[in-house]
């Protein structure tokens, strides 16, 4: 019993049923050896009991044998018989239980009990055919009864036997389980059990219609033998062949009891419109004997099957006619044949029509190459044979991979054509690698026909058992395969998928699809794998992936920092490319920090101020590659929501003095980037740590950069530290002594130039200029004149950005201040005036002799005009700093002529406009001058009714100081008396 319930593991068929006898054996087991150690007399129903035991056992252990090593087509076919011994084995092992002498024994109530229960359980089981088998079976007598020669049907029978008894599909696999069920014929005549034999023929025979059946020559070699009997010409149908009442030959002939045969539905027509007797011999007919002529029937289909393998020889020269119309419907005639019945499609297949549809798919006219895709998808459909003949043929998978491309008809039977093609594994081999296909798959997945989407989806499906066909869908956008291949694969196909994702070069679509499908999470597992390789190939996908900003921010918000930094610091002396790598991702995700709308909790990169000073700490450790990677990520998080902290904790781990250290790198990628986080810290920096560490060998390192870089960005950087540099008439003297004055200079004729970087550099460079025009140090001043400054600031009011307008106008500012002073006393008249030179006439601002180089003057130097422009620049600041330099024109006594230049030029009117701005000091400013312009009567009177409202605005709902000067202004108007509250 042990060893049959062991062998009961190893059967082919029937496993569940066998595993119960299995288990009712088991269950025996003990209770026998409690009786082999209590029981020691002897008795006739224990002898009976162990007789039947002996012979039940032996014979289920012959059972198991059988249904171990029979084949599994024949065991299928047995099943029933199989279940009918197991029952019989199982009741028959029950009546021996019942005999066991239970009385005689000391045996506890518990035993007695399970005894009693396995005995009735044993009794009452049943064993059936599965609900699949029993289909099966039903299939094959009805097959054999109604004599089904249709190879689908045949097709369709073996793919369920295959799958019920765990056989491949593959041909190989069925043709010798096929082989194998043919010797069982053998075997049971040897046996001289020729019921057996009989039926398994029976079987044979409907089962050899399927394309595994017998192999494409054996069949070639039946057709052809059979073809060359018949002649060239069909015949015309026997007399006998017709049914009387129809005048048509008979499908299904039947024989009346009066001996004459009719078509089936005629005659039951005949008697159903109540005719009682036969229309040939007039004599009664019993309605219930309609017997079925098989043999004039058989001769009937033999007579149809010769004429149409002779129509279907005779075809084949009609469809390379050169008339489309022809040819047309030669097509049409040949898909009416290959729909009527399965035997005509064999026929054409044998017929080598295959080559000529493939090639018809080459012509131009559209209907031809429909019809031709149309016949080679019936011929396709469940014939191996077929498939593979359709992938032989010459360009023919191109030629359908080409129909993908067309219009939506033509593609929709394409799809469906290479759709049923790729269910053979010889032919999908090849599909995925016809160039184009899986691009033209992708794209007709999106299609709006359902149809040609769903089939194409299908078909992407079935093409996904190769890595390079995953790879060619990802790079079509396709990456649904490659994403479960991501997950669940193994390790080695993993890497080939992890691979492709670093090595592709994806669209910002792409990236965000990708994340879509989810393949954050693999990755990241895949980054803490234990082999080196795996770990920075996944790195590699992730950098690759990161760059677009969403990406970034998921990244950081599922812990991806974390990762990436342990790695960075525990790879530091590596040499395989990790590192780099992982600095590069995480410079991706500190530049996703930068634009986050508004989030009103905004993302950081770096969880702790420790993280910010290990990382930039590493700068020191690290090669060029991650380093510039690590001057980055710093460089995007000053510019990101967190950036006030990180440039506080940069500045306490003298982030300053390592900076200016590597602006004399060699290399050109580190430095860049050096000089950009340089200049960062440096705006609106700590002026103490910024002077500790920016000596006059730093500034001429930075000269040096703007002279000889190629780098525009790295260029404006050096040129936007020197002008945030703090206002140090030290910092300044340096600057000067290392000739900063003509390199800044010769940056700014440039200025017109539209490109962002050039207006930064631009902007940087008038800032740095500022610092060589405070009316502090004539000197300074003196030689940024004389370098030709003042011009090209007045140019910039009219053609640089909104900064440099304001960075131009604070310097005009700063030389104007100095302008009065330098402004040279008209030479007075000596000798007879009437023979003398005329007089020089003095500068309408100053009084005196005025030049751009010698006294700055703003009149000299045309710039009134064009600081009246800035007024209306959209940006308060370069309004406010323009408005500043026009002021110093009515400083003190040249309110009378500086007030005409500013009505001459318009100003006023914008003056009185700021007085509605949003911004307090543009208005402060504003009504400051206001008040000294209209204390001059002319331009009172001419300007005063403009500014009426919106003076008594301001004294309603200005700050203090503003409603005091609007009264005073108002009074000045008239329009308040001097004693007013509000003064």
């Amino acid at each position: 019993m042990i060893e049959v319930a062991y062998a009961a593991n190893n059967v082919l068929i029937k496993k569940e049923s066998f595993k119960e006898l299995s288990i009712y054996l088991e269950r025996i087991v003990p209770i026998l050896k409690e009786f082999n150690k209590k029981y020691m007399g002897h008795s006739e129903s224990l002898n009976n009991a162990i007789e039947i035991l002996n012979r039940e056992v032996k014979t289920a252990k012959q059972l198991i044998m059988e249904c171990t090593e029979r084949n599994k087509v024949y065991l299928l076919m047995n099943c029933r018989t199989i279940v009918k011994r197991l029952e019989d084995t199982t009741r028959e092992i029950s009546r021996a239980l019942d005999l066991l002498p239970l009385a005689s024994l000391d045996l506890s109530s518990g035993i007695i009990d399970e005894i009693a229960k396995l005995r009735d359980s044993m009794q009452r089981a049943e064993f059936k055919a599965a609900i699949a088998e029993e289909e099966i079976l039903e299939k094959i007598e009805s097959g054999i009864q109604e004599r089904n020669v249709d190879r689908s049907y045949a097709n369709n029978l073996l793919a369920q036997i295959a799958e019920a008894v765990g056989m491949s599909t593959e041909r190989a696999a069925l043709k010798k389980e096929f082989e194998d069920f043919r010797n069982e014929i053998e075997n049971a005549q040897l046996r001289k059990d020729q019921a057996e034999a009989i039926q398994m023929a029976q079987i044979i025979a409907l089962l050899e219609r399927a394309d595994a059946a017998s192999s494409p020559e054996e069949k070639e070699m039946k057709y052809f033998t059979k073809r060359k009997s018949l002649g060239s010409q069909p015949l015309e149908p026997l007399q006998s062949f017709y049914c009387p009442i129809t005048r048509d030959v008979m499908v299904d002939p039947v024989e009346t009891s009066s001996g004459q045969t009719f078509e089936r539905s005629a005659i039951e027509k005949w008697l159903a419109d109540g005719n009682k007797l036969c229309p040939l011999t007039m004599t009664p007919l019993s309605t219930s004997i309609l017997r079925p002529n098989k043999t004039l029937r058989q001769s009937i289909e033999e007579w149809k099957d010769r004429n149409t393998m002779i129509t279907i020889a005779s075809m084949k020269p009609r469809l390379k006619s050169e008339e489309d119309e022809e040819v047309l419907n030669c097509l049409e005639q040949l898909e009416d044949l290959c729909a009527e019945r399965d035997q005509h499609r064999e026929w054409v297949i044998l017929e080598n029509y295959i080559p000529v549809l493939v090639q018809l798919l080459g012509e131009k006219n559209r209907d031809i190459r429909n019809r031709a895709l149309v016949i080679l998808y019936i011929l396709a459909k469940d014939s191996d044979d077929a498939k593979e003949r359709v992938a032989n043929a010459d360009n023919a998978i191109e030629f359908i991979v080409r129909s993908l491309g067309r219009r939506i008809g033509e593609g929709k039977l394409a799809v469906a054509l290479l759709l049923e093609l790729s269910k053979c594994s010889l032919v999908r081999d090849y599909i995925g690698k016809v160039q184009g296909c899986i691009l033209l798959l992708v794209t007709m997945s999106g299609s709006d026909d359902s149809q040609a989407a769903t089939d194409a989806q299908e078909l992407l499906e079935n093409l996904a058992f190769s890595d390079q066909n995953i790879i060619r869908m990802a790079k079509a956008n396709y990456f649904k395969h490659l994403l479960q291949h991501l997950s669940t694969g193994p390790e080695d196909v993993k890497m080939i998928m992890v691979s492709t994702l670093a090595e592709m070069e994806l669209t910002d679509h792409n990236k965000a699809s990708l994340f879509e499908g989810g393949v954050l999470s693999p990755l990241l597992h895949l980054v803490s794998d234990s082999d080196l390789e795996m770990k920075k190939v996944a790195i590699k996908a992730l950098r690759n992936l990161s760059s677009l900003p969403a990406n970034g921010l998921q990244m950081i918000r599922e812990g991806a920092v974390r990762a990436l930094l342990d790695l960075l610091v525990r790879h530091i002396s590596s040499s395989s490319g990790l590192r780099e790598h992982v600095a590069a991702t995480l410079m991706h995700l500190a530049e996703s920090t930068v634009s986050q709308g508004s989030n009103p909790t905004p993302i950081s990169l770096l969880e702790s101020d420790e993280d910010a000073l290990m990382l930039f700490s590493l700068i020191s450790w690290t090669g060029p590659d991650v380093q510039q990677n690590i001057l980055r990520i710093f460089y995007a998080l000053c510019q990101s929501p967190s950036a006030s902290n990180i440039k506080t904790k940069l500045t306490e781990c003298s982030a300053v003095q390592v900076l200016a250290q590597l602006c004399e790198q060699e290399n050109q990628n580190v430095r860049a980037n050096a000089v950009k986080l340089f200049c960062c810290l440096v705006e609106g920096g700590d002026e103490a740590t910024i002077l500790e560490h920016v000596g006059q060998k730093c500034l001429e390192t930075l000269l040096r950069i703007i002279q000889s870089s190629t780098d525009m960005v790295e260029i404006a950087s050096a040129m936007g530290i020197i002008s945030n540099l703090p206002e140090n008439s030290q910092v300044t003297q340096w600057l000067l002594n290392a000739g900063a004055l003509p390199v800044i200079v010769r940056i700014l004729p440039n200025s017109k130039q539209i490109d962002p970087h050039n207006n930064w550099l631009v902007e940087n460079a008038v800032g740095a200029i500022s610092r060589f025009t405070v009316p502090t140090n004539l000197e300074w001043q003196k030689k940024a004149a004389e370098a030709g400054v003042i011009p090209m600031l007045v140019q910039l009011l009219d053609f640089g950005t909104s900064l440099t307008k304001k960075y131009s106008a604070i310097s005009l500012t700063h030389f104007s201040e100095s302008s009065p002073r330098l402004s040279q006393p008209i030479p007075k008249h000596k000798g007879f005036w009437c023979f003398s030179v005329p007089p020089e006439t003095g500068c309408r601002i100053h009084g005196g002799v005025c030049t751009v180089e010698s006294s700055f003057c703003l009149v000299e130097a045309d710039a009134i005009r064009p600081l009246v422009r800035v007024l209306e620049d959209p940006d308060p600041r370069a309004c406010e700093a323009s408005l500043d330099a026009l002021l110093t024109l009515i400083d003190a006594e040249r309110l009378q002529s500086g007030g005409k230049v500013l009505a001459e030029t318009n100003a006023i009117p914008s003056i009185i406009k700021f007085l509605s701005s949003s911004t307090v000091t543009l208005q402060e400013k504003a009504l400051n001058a206001l008040e000294r312009i209209f204390r001059l009567p002319e331009f009172k009177q001419k300007y005063g009714p403009c500014a009426q409202m919106p003076l008594v605005d301001l004294t309603q709902r200005g700050n203090s100081n503003m409603k005091s000067l609007s009264a005073r202004i108002l009074a000045h108007l008239n329009v308040l008396h001097d004693q007013s509250s509000y003064f």
